[in-house]
């Protein structure tokens, strides 16, 4: 009987090889090579009937502050197929591209305005102006009827000198979109200083000359744009000096010229003449130049005046204008 069991076990493992040969000769691809039944080797037939599946472990983690529960490796790679837990993690938690939040300014900075303001010598006042939100801005600075315009820088800030015109100082930063800030300071200086202002808008070729004590044109004594005078020779009662204000390069500038005189400390008598003066040039020629001019003498009042100059036409778009008697001479007397 065992001797018959083992014939008929021998012919099943023949039939079984032969079968195998035939479906992988027929169910391949052309891409597979044809595997003949005579090439198959049997030793032995295991039952993998009731083997038990492989089963993959289901993890959590935290996404975004929720639990989220890790879907079964099955789902997702197909039965049977072995794939890494952490790239699983990863198809989890990544977000779509087009779901990274779009952060303003304001989520990232304090977007408030703070303006500060620090007397300085010469009777200026030093302006601290701070705009996190409003970098590379145009902001224009008032002062007392003086206005300019200035832009920040890729901070949102700025930093400005400014002559005062009034003891109790007040000054406004606006900017183009409404947000502003105003701040005053006591400027207790300025009695000592006159001052003259000339102001413009945009490309008009204005100058401000003051010519000390009967001095010439580009000596030592004439105070323009090119030769500022400093706060050294001021603070000695010797000359005055000019500051510049506004930047010529933001969209349609307001700028100003301001001449400071120390009448509270000159060493000596004498005129200060102050002329205003035009360049004639291919961007002016032929237009009207629209300016303003400021005078705060002593303790008085700030004196305003409008101007209107027609300038020469094109044919011969050269040369200076000088306006005289536009703006009041200073008399210095020694102290």
């Amino acid at each position: 009987m065992a001797r018959l069991k083992t014939y008929l076990l021998a012919l099943a493992t023949v039939g079984v090889a032969f079968a195998i040969g035939y479906v992988m000769q027929h169910a391949a691809g052309s891409n597979h090579p044809d595997i003949a039944a005579s090439d198959v080797d049997v030793d032995s037939i295991v039952d993998t009937s009731f083997v038990a599946p492989r089963s993959y472990p289901v993890g959590r983690t935290d996404v975004t502050g929720a639990d989220m529960a890790l879907p079964a490796v099955a789902t997702l790679g197909g039965a049977g197929t072995d794939l890494p837990a952490r790239i699983l993690l990863a198809a989890v938690q990544s977000p779509p591209a087009d779901a990274a939040p779009v952060l303003d300014k304001s989520d990232i900075f304090d977007c408030g305005i703070t303006l500060r303001a620090e007397p300085r010598a010469g009777a200026l006042v030093g302006l601290a102006l701070s705009a996190p939100c409003l970098a590379h801005e145009r902001v224009t600075i008032h002062h007392h009827g003086m206005m300019f315009t200035a832009m920040t820088d890729a901070d949102g800030m700025l930093a400005a000198d400014v002559p005062a015109l009034s003891e109790n100082a007040l000054f406004v930063a606006a900017f183009d979109n409404g947000d502003g800030m105003t701040v005053r300071t006591d400027v207790p200086a300025l009695p000592f200083y006159d001052r003259v202002v000339l102001q413009w808008k945009g490309d008009t070729g204005l100058q401000l000359h003051a010519r000390e004590f009967g001095a010439g044109y580009y000596s030592d004594g004439h105070v323009w744009a090119a030769s500022a005078g400093d706060l050294g020779r001021t603070a000695r009662g010797e000359g005055g000096f000019m500051t510049l204000l506004g930047d010529p390069e933001a969209e349609a500038p307001l700028l100003a010229e301001v001449y400071s005189f120390p009448i509270g400390t000159a060493r000596k008598d004498g005129t200060v003449a102050v002329t205003i003066e035009a360049e004639v040039s291919a961007e002016n020629c032929g237009t009207e130049v629209a300016a303003q001019t400021l005078e705060r003498h002593d303790t008085g009042p700030v004196r305003v005046r409008d101007l209107t100059l027609d300038m020469p036409g094109c044919d011969d778009a050269s040369g200076f204008l000088v306006l005289k008697n536009l703006v009041e001479n200073l008399k210095i007397a020694a102290r």
